[in-house]
């Protein structure tokens, strides 16, 4: 490590409305810059209320890189919907918009594409290279990389290369979300991805630690920093490893009914294979689910109750 090399965390808020009672609602802003040029990072975090693990592992990365962060900067926003979080809220919590539905945002749009506005112009004047936003997702779900879908493909092999550089399962999304922070910035030039960190509303500190090891193996990657560990990886079956699959919530459960799993996140899935059954209130089987395609489970819905169109469960599937 070099011993010359000094930074220090900067602390500041960039405001986003005024309320009622005329205080000043803001959002904390954190930077880290090193005094050697080099890229520019992104860190977002708590785009929906009830995933605040996104911040926990901002705050973890702002002080281990403390004086470690060899050239280029470091900036985050850790807590991008505080008015989700303080309702313990995925939405907005006075118009219960989506954030991540609002993007690029409009400064004379709703509140959410306000607000959107004003973070997406924050970022994007900062000439960011790499944005990685950071979420949560089902309670029994693994960790892992979601990749937009991106028809450039120069930008699609950068932004793949950096998601291996992660160490975690790689899953391309199936569906374009084009009012997405994620979607945005590549559609301005920008390398983006989400980091899918596992259970919302508490913190699960295995699932914390992944995802610090994750941003750490990409700055490594960038030669942002050194670090006397060897990579992390987080352990997948070998047949998928380092491999790119793709996103699907399906089957769909056709009824209603109590659902019991055959299989857990983590598991390999092979197609025609029955991965859930659901019961009715007598405990009559009334559907089981049985599996599309190869591929990994990624995730479990996070009740037990099924209805006709919902979805039971989430995985990654070979192209």
């Amino acid at each position: 490590m070099n011993s010359e090399c000094r930074n220090r965390i900067n602390y500041s808020f960039v405001k986003v409305l005024t309320g009622s009672d005329l205080s000043k609602r803001r959002i904390p802003y954190m930077s880290l810059i090193s005094p050697e040029k080099g890229e520019t990072i992104w860190l977002t975090a708590c785009m929906h209320g009830d995933e605040i693990g996104g911040t926990v592992i901002v705050q973890e990365i702002f002080k281990r890189l403390k004086n470690k962060l060899l050239r280029g900067s470091l900036h985050a926003f850790p807590l991008l919907n505080p008015f989700g979080f303080e309702m313990v809220s995925r939405s907005i919590a006075f118009t219960k918009e989506d954030l991540n539905r609002s993007f690029p945002g409009n400064e004379r749009g709703t509140l959410a594409q306000r607000i959107a506005s004003r973070i997406f112009s924050f970022i994007m004047e900062t000439n960011p290279d790499f944005v990685i936003d950071l979420h949560n997702d089902w309670n029994k779900s693994i960790p892992y990389v979601l990749i937009d879908p991106i028809l450039n493909d120069s930008r699609k092999k950068d932004i793949q290369e950096l998601a291996l550089s992660s160490g975690l399962l790689i899953i391309q999304d199936t569906d374009e979300i084009s009012s997405s922070l994620t979607h945005n910035l590549i559609e301005q030039g920008v390398n983006a991805l989400t980091l899918e960190l596992g259970e919302s509303y508490v913190i699960n500190e295995k699932n914390i630690e992944t995802g610090i090891q994750a941003v750490i193996n990409t700055l490594m990657h960038l030669e942002m920093i050194n670090d006397e560990q060897p990579p992390f990886n987080y352990p997948l079956p070998e047949k998928i490893n380092g491999k790119i699959l793709c996103y699907s919530a399906k089957p769909l459960s056709s009824v209603s009914g109590i659902i019991r799993f055959l299989k857990k996140p983590g598991d390999m899935i092979l197609k025609g294979q029955k991965v859930a059954r659901i019961y009715n209130a007598f405990g009559k089987l009334m559907e089981s689910i049985v599996i599309e395609n190869d591929g990994i489970l990624i995730g479990l819905a996070d009740n037990a109750i099924a209805f006709p169109g919902s979805p039971v469960m989430a995985s990654g599937i070979y192209n």
